[in-house]
């Protein structure tokens, strides 16, 4: 039996098109300081909040960022049929600790900075099939928290290479619904893992470029559009030489995109007067980018039509000792809004 919502191999059509009702950016001190400073919707002073630990700060940016989406929309949390996010540390122990104070069935997500869009995809697909009339979606990153699990102490003060990327401490959550006059998601690309064998783990937009290559190819094979179709194509995490290498092999491959090329992790941070290398990276970067600067660009009408595919290094911290190369997946998810019609 043949699903008349898939389109080529690798896409869905979403017929019913979900509506974005509502979206909350949560940032701390150096992401607020940044370039897209004035669009986040909540900056930290802080990047502790007020807690005693980096993690369990984490945990409260996307608690805030997943309860004031609710709020903007005029829902109760017992109103949301589920709850989909995720971030980097062990066990995704930021997200579950958020969901533990939310009256919301929950789904712990992991695709490393994928997450984002991968939890957009599925809670997109959960309205469009009819199984909920309202879904969070979301994800987080801290500096601090990742840092201390992927790579130093951070009292070791280890020298960072141009091509390192700094984790964004945000997070950022999107309320679905069926109704209103929203922006809506029209397609989903779902990724395939691909590994071209990059070991370099200071080299996260080397390792995580190839699997953003072949989404976004897919996705234009899939669905018969060209790039011209889009205002924006943002990848999420890739950085300043990940979104290079992601811009030149879709060249070579007939695909050129430059016009209309942004990467979330090069935007978020002014890259020589902050010290942030490459530029940003974790769950919590193309998070708190969509719903702090893309979402009101759609909102507004600056654009009708972007697409987002977040990017992950689905690596640990066990298999970089091990001597693994790196394996990258991103998800495209197209987002569009006629605030004309």
């Amino acid at each position: 039996m043949s699903c008349n919502k898939r389109v080529g191999t690798q896409t869905v059509e979403l017929k019913n098109r979900p509506k974005l009702i509502a979206a909350t950016s949560v940032v701390g001190p150096k992401e607020a300081e940044g370039p897209l400073g004035d669009y986040f919707d909540i900056k930290l002073k802080d990047d502790k909040n007020g807690k005693d630990t980096y993690e369990k700060a984490e945990s409260s940016i996307l608690y805030t960022s997943i309860t004031e989406s609710i709020k903007k929309a005029n829902l109760s949390e017992e109103q949301i049929d589920y709850l989909l996010c995720g971030d980097l540390q062990n066990q995704i122990t930021s997200s579950n600790f958020a969901a533990r104070d939310i009256k919301t069935p929950f789904i712990g997500l992991y695709g490393a900075c994928s997450t984002f869009s991968l939890s957009l995809s599925l809670g997109a697909m959960f309205i469009d099939g009819g199984f909920a009339n309202y879904v969070v979606t979301g994800a987080s990153s801290h500096f601090s928290s990742a840092e201390r699990q992927f790579r130093f102490p951070l009292e070791y003060g280890s020298q960072r290479a141009t091509t390192c990327q700094w984790t964004v401490t945000g997070a950022g959550s999107v309320l679905l619904g069926k109704d209103g006059f929203y922006p809506e998601v029209t397609y989903i690309t779902t990724g395939k893992v691909k590994d071209y064998g990059i070991k370099d783990v200071n080299n996260m937009g080397a390792a995580m470029a190839p699997s953003a290559v072949d989404t976004i190819y897919t996705h234009f094979k899939d669905t018969g559009r060209d790039p011209n179709y889009y205002d924006c194509i943002a990848t999420g995490d890739l950085g300043k030489f990940g979104r290079q290498i992601t811009e030149t092999m879709l060249k070579s491959l007939g695909c050129d995109i430059s016009k209309i090329y942004v990467d979330c992790g090069e935007s978020i941070y002014d890259n020589g007067r902050q010290d942030t290398f490459s530029g940003g990276s974790g769950c919590g970067c193309s998070a708190s980018v969509f719903t702090g600067y893309f979402y009101k660009q759609l909102i507004e009408g600056k654009i009708s039509k972007i697409l987002i595919i977040s990017t992950g290094a689905l690596m640990s911290p066990t298999t970089t000792f091990q001597g693994e190369s790196i394996p990258g997946i991103a998800h495209a998810v197209a987002i569009e809004f006629n605030t004309r019609r």
